[in-house]
């Protein structure tokens, strides 16, 4: 049990992503506290990690409230005494390029990338520092924080910055005892994402035209399989981890080879 005894703070804990980090922390012995701006999110989560022998509490947070997160924190403390670890992973998706995206829904999604994981590290470094608790932070990018996709202006811009704020927070944390990293998923695999929400009690739905919209993103990799959630929760707790006792301002790519693919090639030609 790597994380037994931790406090473990995620952000944006749906089905997807955020909820397979937050189960892989607690399957590591890490309390939880499940926030999500939908109420249902944090509950489900919370509910099914307590169902498994965890402990989690939920929490409704709108991220780019500064009130809420200080609200948040606060129920951290309340509950489980304080917070150990944080993941930054709210998000929004806003598919839309620089030509026709409406300015209120630019800053929206950049409110909720970084302004959410400025004001969440703030507060929550600020609890650890008061109460003496060396931590660890983990920031959630994406391989289009890496690159230039087209038609997704917002969503790019705000993870490539959460890149470089994860850096600089790093190096001015770093005498506190407190480690902040990053770590890349890309393209998920759905699968396990549909599996755990029917665990959490819910309907899912359209689940071969999910998993065939996904196809050209696997046939892209050089793996020639996408990671899933928990691919990434099994990454989350080694940089929340004692293993990782050294490492900070790091970003760790779980992306299956998507970053590193040189890009004339093709993963499907064998030859």
């Amino acid at each position: 049990m790597k994380l037994d005894g931790k406090v473990a703070l995620v952000t944006g804990t749906s089905t997807n992503i955020g909820g397979g980090i937050a189960e892989g922390l607690a399957a590591e012995g890490a309390a939880i506290v499940c926030v999500d701006a939908r109420a249902e999110n944090a509950a489900d989560c919370a509910r099914y990690i307590k169902s498994t022998g965890g402990r989690a509490s939920a929490v409704t947070c709108n991220v780019t409230d500064e009130s809420q997160v200080i609200g948040a924190v606060a129920a951290a403390r309340e509950h489980f005494g304080g917070v150990d670890i944080l993941v930054n992973n709210a998000v929004i998706f806003n598919k839309k390029g620089v030509v026709e995206m409406p300015i209120d829904e630019w800053r929206r999604q950049l409110a909720i990338i970084l302004d959410g994981a400025f004001l969440f590290t703030k507060h929550v470094a600020k609890s650890m520092i008061e109460l003496g608790r060396k931590g660890a932070i983990v920031n959630i990018i994406s391989t289009a924080g890496h690159q230039g996709e087209p038609n997704n202006i917002a969503y790019c811009t705000g993870k490539a910055g959460l890149l470089n704020f994860t850096r600089s927070a790093a190096m001015e944390l770093v005498a506190h005892g407190i480690r902040v990293n990053s770590l890349t998923p890309t393209a998920t695999d759905p699968s396990e994402s549909l599996e755990r929400a029917i665990r959490w009690g819910r309907q899912a739905r359209g689940g071969d035209q999910i998993k065939n919209a996904f196809e050209p993103f696997r046939k892209g990799v050089p793996m020639q399989k996408l990671p899933s959630p928990s691919d990434y929760g099994r990454a989350a707790v080694f940089l929340a981890s004692d293993d990782a006792g050294m490492i900070t301002g790091t970003d760790l790519r779980v992306d299956a080879g998507a970053i590193a693919r040189y890009w004339a090639w093709n993963p499907e030609d064998k030859s």
